[in-house]
């Protein structure tokens, strides 16, 4: 089976997530953290960093990983490295999303995930019940 490389930014706004919903491919319609293939030579925080200007037109600072998960689809096998960001310039503009969301710790699971994106939701929530208040 075949193995694709991408990377997710989790970008937080203090206890907010950005989320996206895909507007395009079979899984049109459910949400996901926004980033995309690592190309080859780039690592994955450069990725990052080009997928969302890219998707986003908005620049991020990538900070620490939050895990890498690994997913089969039926199809392909998905390695997806999830990190913390924060936006540092541009308004997250929609260039290939349908919608987007701030989400809370309380709203996170109010939206339809990717299956690969489901274990990594459960992650952020732990993480954002950690914040103090």
């Amino acid at each position: 089976m075949k193995t694709i490389r991408v990377v997710a930014a989790v970008i937080r706004d203090g206890e907010k997530i950005f989320a996206t919903m895909r507007g395009y491919g079979d899984f049109r319609g459910l949400w996901e953290f926004p980033g995309g293939k690592i190309e080859s030579g780039e690592t994955p925080q450069e990725a990052l960093k080009r997928e969302i200007r890219e998707e986003l037109a908005s620049e991020i600072a990538v900070g620490e990983l939050i895990d890498t998960v690994e997913f089969d689809y039926p199809t392909f096998h998905l390695s997806m490295d999830c990190f913390w960001c924060q936006l540092i310039r541009g308004n997250l503009e929609l260039l290939e999303a349908a919608e987007a969301r701030w989400l809370t710790k309380e709203t996170l699971k109010s939206v339809e995930w990717l299956p690969a994106d489901l274990a990594l939701v459960d992650k952020i929530e732990k993480a954002l019940t950690l914040l103090p208040s």
